[in-house]
């Protein structure tokens, strides 16, 4: 009655790669990434209200390299996310469904997170060494 060899649903193999499918597997990793970054916040929380010693080892912890690309990752997971959900509401909305659209905005929304990162970025930075105002 059946085939054995034919796959029993499409996938990798049936499907060319498109870059909706890379924003796609993008956009639920960030969320699981901004959970775990929630997770990180309320850590840091607890360090501060605990008392300032606790807040020390958070913030040198935050403040090594290691923890930098972690922040770095979660402003990129946070600005990615963002502007995919914008995406995602035109979608909605009903808007954008033609190819060049999809594409176009895919695009958009690689450029424009990786633009919002660079600028919290530089943000912490200019907070941290304390030449913002």
């Amino acid at each position: 009655m059946s085939n054995i060899d034919r796959p029993l649903s499409p996938h990798l193999q049936v499907y060319r790669w498109q870059i909706t499918m890379t924003l796609s597997i993008l956009h639920r990793a960030t969320g699981v990434a901004l959970a775990a970054g929630l997770l990180l916040l309320i850590g840091w929380l607890v360090a501060a209200a605990t008392g300032p010693e606790s807040y020390t080892q958070v913030r040198d912890l935050l403040s090594s390299l290691p923890g930098v690309l972690i922040l770095v990752a979660f402003a990129w997971a946070f600005s990615y996310h963002l502007c995919n959900g914008i995406r995602h509401l035109f979608w909605d909305a009903g808007i954008g469904f033609e190819k060049t659209q999809y594409r176009a905005s895919g695009w958009a929304v690689v450029i424009a997170s990786a633009a919002i990162t660079a600028i919290l970025v530089a943000i912490a930075m200019g907070v941290a060494s304390g030449s913002a105002a």
